[in-house]
C-alpha cells in the first residue's frame, strides 16, 4: 500500500500544469460504446485512471474488444458483435458509475442484468431515478439477489420529469433512448458538461440529441449507432483542484486547457474570495495573495451550481483564509468526512447537518490522515501543503480513481512531495 508523503509549510505552487480527459465523461462514454452495433469507437485524450481500467472490464465482459494504450491515451472499442446481458458482478460493485451500462445493454439487447453498484461512501445515492425513467420506457424493472433486471421486447419514446438531476440517470435514459421507438423528452436533465460531451459522441454515432446542456434533451430514437471517433473533454474537478492548490498556496499557476465556462462557478468564489483569476490562450492563471483572501459561504448544487466533486479541496482552502466560512453540502449527505481527518491537523471546524463551518487562519500541523473518498484524498494533500511539518496520506487508491500522477504534478509547480510504498516510508 502505498502512502504520500508532504513536507509542508513551504509549498507556494509555480509554473503550469497539463490536465487531463474528465474521470466523469469517459466512463459513461465507454457505456455508450455498447451502442454501436457497427464499426469500432475510438476514444482519445483519456485518462488512465483505476476507474477507466474497472469500466474498461466491464465494458470488454460483455463480448466486446476493448484495447487501451495507455502511452497515447487511447481506447478502441468493438461491439460489433453480439453483446451479452450481463454485466460482471466482480467489476460492477467496485464503482458506481458502472450502472450507466444498464440502458445501453438494454437498449441494444432488450434484457439486462446489472449488479447493484459500488464505490465511494459519500452518500446514498439511489438508482430509482434511473429505474423509473427506463420504466416509463416501456422497461420491466425487477430486483433480486443484488441484481438489477431490465426487460423490454423494444422501448419507447417517454416523456420523463426527474426529481432530481441526476448525471447518471440522465445518462442511463439517454443512452437508452437512442434506440428506442420514437421521441424522448427528458425535463429537468442533468446539465453538466460530461451530459454535453456524452450527447457529442452519441450524436456523431448516429444518435439524434438536442438539448444537452439544458434543462430539457429530446432524443428521436434511430434503428442503430456506428462506431466513431471522440476526444473526451478536459477534466474540469482536476483544473479546479490545482486552482484550489495554487491559491492556497499563494501561488501562480497556469492551468493549461482548462475550460472557463465548464468552471464558472468556481472560478467566482475563488474571485469573491480575493484569488486573481485570469482567461490566457492556453488556460486559466491563478494568482494569490494569502494575505488578501478573505472569508465565504459556499454551497453545493447540480450543475451550474458549485459542484459537489470541488466541495472538499474548497474546505481546504478555506482553512488558510482568516476569519470563518460556510460550506453547504445539498448533493451528498456524507461528504464531510474529510474533516475529522483535516482536525487532526488542527482544523477548527463544526458540522450541523449538512453545513460545515470552518475557521481558517489557524496554524495547522502535518499529521497521519486517511482518504476517505476520492475528493477528500486531494483535500488532505493540499491541506498537508500548508501545514508545518510532514504530512501523510494513505488509503490512496480513492486518490488514483481520479487523479493521474497527481503527486508528480504538484512536485513539478514546486511541492515537496513524494509517493512511497508504505514499507520503504522509513
Amino acid at each position: 500500500m502505498d502512502k504520500i508523503i508532504i513536507q509542508g509549510g513551504n509549498n507556494r505552487l509555480v509554473g503550469t500544469v497539463q490536465i487531463e480527459g474528465a474521470k466523469n465523461a469517459v466512463l459513461p462514454l465507454l457505456a455508450a460504446t455498447v451502442l454501436a452495433s457497427k464499426g469500432k469507437t475510438i476514444l482519445t485524450n483519456v485518462p488512465v485512471l483505476s476507474d477507466v481500467f474497472t469500466m474498461n472490464n466491464v465494458v470488454r465482459g460483455l463480448n466486446t474488444t476493448v484495447d487501451f494504450n495507455q502511452d497515447e491515451h487511447e481506447i478502441v472499442v468493438d461491439a460489433s458483435q453480439d453483446i451479452t446481458e450481463e454485466a460482471p458482478y466482480k467489476y460492477v460493485s467496485k464503482m458506481r458509475a458502472s450502472i450507466v451500462v444498464l440502458g445501453p445493454i438494454l437498449a441494444r439487447n432488450g434484457h439486462a442484468k446489472v449488479s447493484m453498484p459500488g464505490g465511494c461512501t459519500i452518500g446514498s445515492r439511489p438508482i430509482d431515478l434511473h429505474l423509473k425513467g427506463l420504466e416509463a420506457m416501456g422497461a420491466e424493472i425487477t430486483q433480486t439477489a443484488g441484481y438489477i433486471e431490465a426487460k423490454a421486447d423494444k422501448l419507447h419514446g417517454a416523456h420523463i420529469y426527474m426529481d432530481f438531476p441526476s448525471v447518471g440517470a440522465t445518462q442511463n435514459i439517454m443512452m437508452a433512448a437512442t434506440l428506442a421507438e420514437g421521441t424522448t423528452v427528458i425535463e429537468n436533465a442533468a446539465r453538466e458538461p460530461e451530459i454535453v460531451d456524452l450527447a457529442v459522441l452519441l450524436n456523431k454515432m448516429g444518435a439524434k440529441i438536442r438539448g444537452a446542456g439544458t434543462e430539457t434533451l429530446t432524443i428521436l430514437g434511430v434503428k442503430e449507432l456506428t462506431g466513431t471517433k471522440h476526444s473526451v473533454v478536459q477534466d474540469r474537478i482536476e483544473a479546479g483542484t490545482f486552482m484550489v492548490a495554487a491559491a492556497m498556496t499563494g501561488g501562480d499557476v497556469l492551468i493549461q486547457d482548462a475550460i472557463w465556462e465548464h468552471n464558472r462557478p468556481l472560478l467566482a468564489k475563488l474571485q469573491e474570495m480575493g484569488v486573481s483569476v485570469t482567461e490566457e490562450e492556453e488556460g486559466i492563471r491563478i494568482q494569490s495573495d494569502l494575505s488578501r483572501l478573505k472569508a465565504v459561504s459556499v454551497k453545493t448544487l447540480p450543475h451550474p451550481g458549485f459542484p459537489t466533486d470541488m466541495q472538499a479541496q474548497f474546505t481546504a482552502l478555506m482553512t488558510v483564509v482568516r476569519g470563518e466560512s460556510t460550506m453547504i453540502e445539498t448533493v451528498f449527505e456524507n461528504r464531510f468526512q474529510h474533516l475529522e481527518e483535516m482536525r487532526r491537523m488542527g482544523l477548527h471546524s463544526e458540522i450541523m447537518r449538512d453545513t460545515a463551518r470552518i475557521v481558517g487562519g489557524q496554524k495547522l500541523q502535518g499529521a497521519e490522515v486517511m482518504s476517505t473518498d476520492l475528493r477528500a484524498s486531494a483535500a488532505l494533500i493540499l491541506t498537508g501543503l500548508i501545514a508545518s511539518g510532514e504530512t501523510k496520506v494513505s488509503k490512496l487508491e480513492h486518490l488514483d480513481r481520479g487523479y493521474y500522477l497527481f503527486h508528480e504534478k504538484l512536485a513539478a509547480l514546486g511541492a515537496n512531495i513524494k509517493r512511497v510504498k508504505e514499507d520503504d516510508d522509513e
